[in-house]
This record gives C-alpha cells, structure tokens and sequence, in this order.
C-alpha cells in the first residue's frame, strides 16, 4: 500500500487522509471514490460507498455548511485515528428534530482501516446525544430595553 520506509508510509497515510477530510469539507463527495472503498464497513456493516456517500449527504442537508476539523491524527501501519471538532448550522431535519437555525459544535472520534489505497472500514463516535441537546436548547430571549 504505502511505500516502505515507515516514515514515509506515515507522511503518505497522512497526506491522504488530509486530502479526503478536505473533500468532505467542500461538500465533494463525488470525489469520495477517490478514497472510500466501494464496499467499504461502517461500524461493522457493509454499507458500501453509495450508502456512505448518502449519510454524508444528510448530514450536509441538515447541516449545509457543516465542516470537520481534524484536531488529532494518529497512525498506525494500515490504521488511521482521527479526533475532530463538528461544526455547522442546522437548516433541516436533523435526528427527528427540526431546522432550529443554531450553529453547532460538537466531538468526533473514528478510526479508519485502509486498504488497496482506500478506506476499507470506518469504526466512528459522534457524541449525538451533546448534538440533540444543542439542537433542543430553548430558543433566547430577546432582550427588553429598561
């Protein structure tokens, strides 16, 4: 897969990842192929890459300027690790709630098994219940003048 030297497998694997976070971020997901197998596993279920390509897309429905940012990258061989911080703009149903206009953020943990130079399986945490607590926040009160 990645050449042999271990620090070069690792600049490589990162370097990769990067560039497949960087499609997600721009909402390209037709370059997803690219980087995603087309049988790959989420959370142990094949899923394949049209039905990985069709919950990235509900969630950038929901969400439409929703964006990843990568906050830790570990690697290990054929593994990658990642930490991210989520955030976006809730425009649309959204874990049966719906559109509330708030911006959210929240915590994403997942860890990546790549092969033939493709993500193979996805083991993934996001914290949805911090999300649907966001998202179920009482509206403000706007404020009377004295």
């Amino acid at each position: 897969m990645w050449p042999a030297s271990a620090e070069v497998r690792r600049s490589e694997a990162e370097a990769f990842y990067r560039h497949y976070l960087a499609a997600c971020n721009d909402h390209a997901f037709d370059r997803l192929p690219e980087f995603v197998a087309a049988d790959v596993e989420v959370d142990g279920v094949r899923r394949g890459l049209a039905g990985y390509v069709a919950g990235l897309r509900a969630v950038v429905r929901a969400f439409p300027d929703y964006r990843w940012s990568l906050r830790d990258l570990v690697i290990d061989g054929d593994r990658i690790a990642a930490r991210l911080t989520n955030t976006g703009t809730h425009q649309g149903d959204f874990l049966g709630v719906p559109a509330t206009g708030r911006t959210i953020r929240t915590q994403e943990f997942a860890i990546y098994h790549l092969a033939a130079d493709r993500i193979a399986r996805v083991w993934a945490t996001a914290d949805n219940q911090a999300l649907r607590a966001q998202l179920r926040q009482p509206a403000p009160r706007p404020s009377t003048p004295p």
